[in-house]
This record gives structure tokens, sequence and C-alpha cells, in this order.
């Protein structure tokens, strides 16, 4: 391995991509830290990471590239960009024009990637105006900059939401750099730095009760503990991979075709269809569909008495939220699948290109032969990212973890960082493979 990666920094052009991605990644992480000029540094906004509202916003953060607790100039992180994208995906998929544009290849990507830039703008202008009003009502502002009544001027509000949205639009710039100049998936390194970023300190919460009393079995902390704790990342962290990787490889056959003057015969392939197709944003959409019936009902229990502990049953802990995530989880992989995966499209790219599947006529029969093999291996995977998304919950209840330590056993953080890491490597692996090394991967 180690002979691999020296190969790695011996190929001048792989080595400045990757020196200048880990560069743009720096600086990503100093902007992360650099505060808006009239916040409180001393007071944090959701405070210590439990079961409670703060710890779900924390969630969010963690996988958005955010830093919502210190309201830094990198605030709303590259999660208006990211719902951007997703608005102008599902659009493509039931607005006939968008539906046109993403069909004429490369020039109508760029329009829509020119609209998506357009969108992030005004949604960072919106959520920064609605963010910069919460730290003034939870009195995260110094009070030098706030008048006698206690608000802020509108000059300030004005900085505060200008350069918000600045710090997305830069990270949105960052990203597109490292998509064309360096390595990897610019959005997605972003976020993964921003999850790794918080290893260092989850590790210390975990291991500060050693250090303080000392490793002994049956302890806060003790031996037995750790040695679970590692079997279940590793366990937890081989599933990821086995089932991100996973495919079900339909076989296909190519009939013979004339190019020029020369008859080429048919051959054997397989068409790779994924088990997990839907990625991460099932547990994207469903975490955040439930932040509203938790936010709503702790509004609505400080007004009625009677509601005062109806919010209590959408803690991460409690059977209701988790039940909810589950069919959450599965509709929207169904839902994501239908939007992404089109079978009546493939098949008639399968026809268009003389491939057909052996035992069904190409058009109406290999949709339907595709659509069902596609619904059987959803349930599959919707139900392997159920068993993650859970698994934090499960872990931080019975083991009695931090739910910070216990976010990195499963969840959207893991899922991203094994894609990503995995996208990574197919990516040096591109480079070496070109260049006749051995990739990454192989023995």
């Amino acid at each position: 391995m180690w002979e691999k990666i020296r190969v790695i920094f011996t190929i001048r052009e792989l080595r400045n991509k990757i020196l200048l991605t880990l560069g743009l990644l720096a600086i990503y992480r100093v902007g992360f830290r650099i505060p808006l000029p009239f916040v409180d540094q001393s007071k944090t906004l959701f405070g210590a990471a439990g079961d409670g509202l703060g710890g779900v916003f924390q969630q969010v953060a963690m996988f958005s590239a955010t830093n919502l607790d210190n309201a830094t100039i990198f605030g709303l992180g590259i999660m208006p960009y990211i719902s951007a994208s997703i608005i102008f995906q599902l659009l493509g998929s039931v607005w006939k024009p968008l539906e046109d544009l993403q069909k004429e290849g490369e020039s109508g990507r760029k329009k829509i990637n020119e609209y998506t830039r357009y969108a992030t703008v005004v949604l960072c202008l919106g959520q920064s105006i609605v963010f910069v009003k919460v730290l003034v009502n939870k009195g995260m502002i110094q009070t030098d900059f706030l008048t006698p009544d206690g608000t802020l001027p509108f000059w300030w509000m004005f900085t505060g939401v200008l350069t918000m949205t600045a710090g997305t639009v830069f990270l949105m710039w960052l990203g597109e750099q490292i998509d064309e100049y360096g390595i990897g998936n610019g959005i997605s390194l972003l976020i993964m730095a921003g999850i790794l970023a918080r290893m260092p300190s989850a590790g210390m919460s975990m291991l500060q009760p050693i250090v303080e009393g000392g490793a002994e079995l049956g302890g806060e902390m003790g031996v037995e503990k750790l040695i679970v704790l590692a079997i279940l990342f590793t366990a937890v962290v081989s599933g990821v991979v086995f089932i991100t990787q996973g495919q079900r490889r339909i076989p296909t056959q190519s009939a013979k075709h004339m190019r020029g003057r020369r008859m080429y015969t048919g051959g054997r392939q397989y068409l790779p269809l994924k088990v997990n197709q839907a990625g991460v944003m099932p547990i994207i959409f469903a975490s955040s569909l439930l932040l509203f019936p938790r936010i709503l009902l702790e509004q609505l229990g400080n007004r009625f008495s009677v509601l005062a502990g109806a919010s209590q049953a959408f803690r991460h802990s409690s059977y209701i939220y988790n039940v909810f995530y589950i069919v959450l989880i599965y509709f929207f992989c169904y839902f994501w699948t239908a939007i992404t995966f089109n079978p009546k499209d493939m098949a008639d790219n399968l026809k268009n290109f003389g491939t057909f599947i052996p035992g069904y006529r190409p058009g109406k029969r290999t949709a339907d032969y595709l659509e069902k093999v596609m619904v059987r291996i959803t349930y599959v995977g919707a139900g392997f990212l159920a068993l993650v998304a859970i698994i934090p919950t499960i872990i931080s209840g019975s083991l009695q973890v931090s739910p910070i330590v216990a976010s990195f056993y499963g969840g959207t953080g893991l899922l991203i960082a094994v894609s990503v890491a995995f996208d990574l490597v197919q990516k040096i692996d591109s480079h070496l493979v070109m260049r006749n090394y051995r990739g990454l991967l192989e023995k």
C-alpha cells in the first residue's frame, strides 16, 4: 500500500490535483471557523448535542457542511446549493421544458447549472434572513451592536445576510474548482471534510472518562465497551461497503452489427443495477421532514399546556420517531428511484444499440422486467438504509454512548463518507491505470 501511495505522488499531474484539492479543503476549514462580526462567540445556539432539538439540528449540520452553532461566515454551508440541485432534479421529471433541457446534453446541463446557481442565491438570502433573526431572538448578538430596544440595526442585519450568502456562494465555487482542477466530487468532498473534522472531538469525548478515571471493566467507558464499539464500527462499515458496491447484474446480448465494411459479432455483457440506487437521499429527506413535527409540537406546547409533552414523541430515541423514520425511508427510496431510474428509457436505449435481455422482447417487455427487478432490489436497499439510519439510536441508547460518537456508526454521515471515499479511490485508480500502474484496490 505504501508503494502505491508513493507512486501516486510521483505522477506530477495527479500529485498537483491532490495538493490543490487539499489546499481548497483547508481554505474551507479556515472559513468554517471565522464568525460573523456581531455574534457573541461565548454562547452557542444549540448547546450540547443530545436528544433535544439542538441535537437534531447538529446532526443536520453534520451532513450539510454547515456550522449553525457558532454562526460563522460559512454558517449555511453548502445545503442551499444541494437543495436547489434537488429541486431542479425533481422538476426535471415533471416539467416538460426542463426535461427537454436535460436531454440536450452538455449545453443543457450547463444551462441547468446556471439556473441552480441563481436558485442557490435566492435560497441563501431567505435562509440567512431567518437565521440572523433567530440569532437576535436567542441572545447571540453582542450588546454593543444592539439598539436600545434590543434589535439589530438594518445595516448590520444586511451585512450578516450578505456575508452568509457570499459564504455559501464561495463554497459552491470551491466545489466547482475541485471538480474542474482537483480530484473527486467537490461538493461531496466538502461535506465529507465537515464530517471527518468532527471525529477528533467525538473521539476525545469517548476517551475522556478513561483519561480521568482510568480504563477498568464495568466503568462508564470500560475496556469491554470500547471493544464492542470497535467491533460494531468494523461490522457497520463493512456492511455499508458491501451494500454500497452491491449490484444486480442482468445479462444482455448484443446483436451483430456493421461498422463501415467490418462485421462485429455480438457479445455478452451485463447491465449493472445498484442495490442502493437512491444513495443517501432517502435518509436526508426523511430526517429533514421529521424536523417539522418536532418544531411544530414544541411551538404548540408553549401555547397550549395540553400539548406540552407531545413533542417528546418525536425524540430520536422514541419508538414513534423511529417507526416514522423507517416508513419515510422506504417511501423516499421508491420515490427517488422512480425519478432517477426510467426503465422505459433504458429499454429504448438497449433497443437502439441492438442489445437485448435474453428471454425478453425489446421494448415494453424489457421495460416491465427492468421495473420488476428494480422494485425488488429497492426493497432490499431501503431495508439496509433503514437499518443504518437507526443504528446510531440503538448504540446511543443501549451502550449509553454520546449521540456525537454514535452518529459515526451509521446514518447519513457514514454513508456519505464511504460513498465519497469509493468515488475518490476510483478517480485516483483511473489516473493510475492510464499510466499502466495498478489501482489502489488491486492486489
